[in-house]
């Protein structure tokens, strides 16, 4: 609005002589005065014109002030038009405050001064007319906003597409973590139990050797240690499910053609899938190697043929396929960006639906009967892909069978390795040594020793490692060999063998543990032993070390590996000098 545009003022007074007095007193405002003689006369005015001020004098016959003002405010467009009371008789403190209550503004006592009264007046038509010049820009910058609605309006939509997008992201990322986080806390409680659960199996083990070898001629009497030691290497076999789950097993990483491992098991898996089912492997001739464990990606495979043997009774096929593939970041859940060979077996099974898809992976979860399945065979794969540098994917539908595929690091040499010449010792036991045992829990403790008396050496136990250095230093050289746990308080099998060749550099150590999980002690050139081991493979794992000490002339070389000897029935003998 122009600013020199005239506004408009209403006087409302009973006796003209006032409003001649207020007209002459105003005219200096070269605004618009309308005078009204009434209240009647004042709200036609005031329904037909637009006001800035409205002057009233307070005592009117029909409509005092306070009753034209209260009706002034009633009505919406005059609810902010400012409204100034005049009068000689009604001005204590009362009537102020009724006269504010009424809706008007201030509040000028008679004889009227007039400086103050324009002062006042002016006040109110200047702040009028910048309420209109805001208003009339307020229009404008309503017409410009309302230009660009549909603009931002279509730029909203297109924000709200792209945070719906990012905010299912983050759901999904936020659940995947909770997954990890839950299935990581599961695998620290599991990979526990199974180590305690390893040290249990050892004592009984041990036992049921130690006994089976003392009792006499009886047939019975063996079938029945035999059979309680089958049931303790099936707990064996459990534990070390446990430790896939918790990616805490031991592996031997070696480079595999994928298609010759796969053809190599094609005439056992064949047998073992019995001649309902149909297997159909397909490898593309320029498939590049990787790099894991071959007997656990065996085991994977059994695992995978026999889950989908029991989702088809009735028979169907089974696909084993593989292909190479680069992935990028982000590309697949739990896997880092870089080359893969991805290695997928199919059936035609039932299917699972997603709820079962879902927790398919967890350890302990089956769909099989009680007593037909463990719940750990695909949690022990997913830890073997996990802990081999790649990761596990189910793909199934109901009714439409199921897809597993492990995907596993591409090897960057294109020749499979060959496996390190086993050392095998023929004279067990041909020798008899002094040998000190190092561990915490004297059940473990015992036992091993009572085997190695078994197999007449002389065995010092030690506690802790504390101990066990008393027992280095007070014997001297008398001590030919230190078999020692990792897993100890205070100071761990690592550190105890550090600490021991500081005094005797050529001390042969062999570390026994549950767990795959050791720190490096390169240098040392320890030997490991994995637990739960029989007495074959103690004896063989001794046996061997000192062979290949006396050999070396009491050289360890920290590269070197010593594969042991399988003992018929046995758990494997995981002796090797690789930390």
């Amino acid at each position: 609005m122009d600013a020199k545009l005239k506004t408009n003022i209403l006087l409302v007074d009973d006796q003209p002589a006032k409003l001649l007095s207020y007209e002459l007193i105003l005219a200096e405002l070269d605004e618009t005065l309308v005078k009204a003689n009434s209240a009647t006369e004042a709200l036609q005015h005031l329904l037909a014109t637009d006001f800035a001020v409205v002057l009233i004098d307070v005592c009117m016959p029909e409509l005092d002030g306070f009753e034209l003002a209260a009706m002034i405010r009633e009505h919406p467009r005059f609810e902010k038009v400012a409204i100034i009371f005049v009068s000689a008789v009604q001005v204590n403190e009362i009537d102020l405050v009724k006269g504010y209550a009424a809706g008007a503004v201030d509040y000028v006592p008679v004889p009227v001064v007039p400086e103050l009264l324009r002062a006042k007046v002016r006040v109110f038509v200047d702040l009028y007319r910048k309420t209109r010049q805001l208003e009339a820009l307020n229009r404008e910058l309503e017409q410009r906003v309302a230009e660009r609605t549909v603009e931002l309006e279509k730029a909203n939509q297109e924000l709200e597409r792209r945070v719906d997008a990012r905010t299912r992201e983050r759901e999904a990322a936020l659940a995947q973590v909770h997954e990890m986080q839950k299935l990581e806390s599961l695998g620290q409680l599991t990979g526990g139990v199974a180590h305690d659960f390893n040290n249990l199996l050892m004592a009984v083990i041990t036992n049921l050797d130690l006994a089976k070898a003392q009792v006499p001629d009886n047939p019975k009497l063996h079938r029945l240690l035999d059979g309680a030691i089958a049931g303790a290497e099936r707990g064996a076999t459990l534990t070390k499910r446990m430790l896939a789950f918790a990616r805490r097993q031991e592996l031997k990483p070696e480079i595999i053609d994928v298609a010759e491992l796969v053809g190599d098991m094609t005439e056992m898996l064949a047998r073992s899938l019995g001649p309902t089912i149909q297997i159909e492997a397909n490898f593309p001739p320029d498939l590049p190697p990787v790099e894991a464990d071959p007997n656990q990606l065996e085991l994977a495979l059994l695992n995978l043929a026999l889950n989908a043997r029991d989702a088809m009774p009735l028979g169907g096929e089974l696909k084993i396929s593989s292909r190479g593939e680069t992935v990028a970041a982000n590309a697949i859940p739990h896997l880092a960006a870089g080359d893969y060979v991805c290695l997928s077996v199919s059936d035609t099974g039932s299917g699972m639906d997603e709820a079962t898809l879902k927790q398919a992976a967890e350890p302990f979860f089956t769909t099989k009967g009680l007593g037909k399945g463990t719940g750990l065979g695909l949690s022990m794969i997913d830890g073997l892909a996990a802990q081999s540098g790649g990761t596990m994917r189910l793909i199934s539908q109901v009714g439409q069978g199921t897809t597993v595929e492990v995907w596993l690091p591409r090897s960057q040499q294109t020749k499979s390795v060959s496996a390190p010449a086993r050392i095998l010792v023929d004279d067990r036991g041909s020798s008899a040594f002094t040998i000190l045992v190092v561990d915490d829990d004297m059940m473990i403790a015992e036992v091993t020793a009572a085997l190695l008396e078994d197999l007449d050496h002389t065995v010092i136990i030690a506690n802790s490692a504390a101990d066990a250095m008393e027992q280095l230093r007070a014997r001297g050289d008398t001590i030919d060999l230190l078999l020692t746990d990792h897993a100890m308080p205070g100071m761990t099998g690592i550190e105890l063998a550090a600490k021991a060749r500081q005094d005797r550099p050529e001390l042969p150590i062999i570390l026994a543990s549950g767990y795959a999980e050791i720190p490096s002690g390169e240098g040392l050139g320890l030997f490991r032993l994995a637990k739960p081991y029989r007495r074959e493979e103690l004896e063989a794992g001794v046996a061997s070390v000192m062979t290949e000490y006396r050999r070396q002339g009491s050289t360890v070389d920290p590269s070197g590996r010593i594969d042991g000897l399988k003992a018929a029935g046995g758990f494997g003998l995981a002796l090797r000098a690789s930390i």
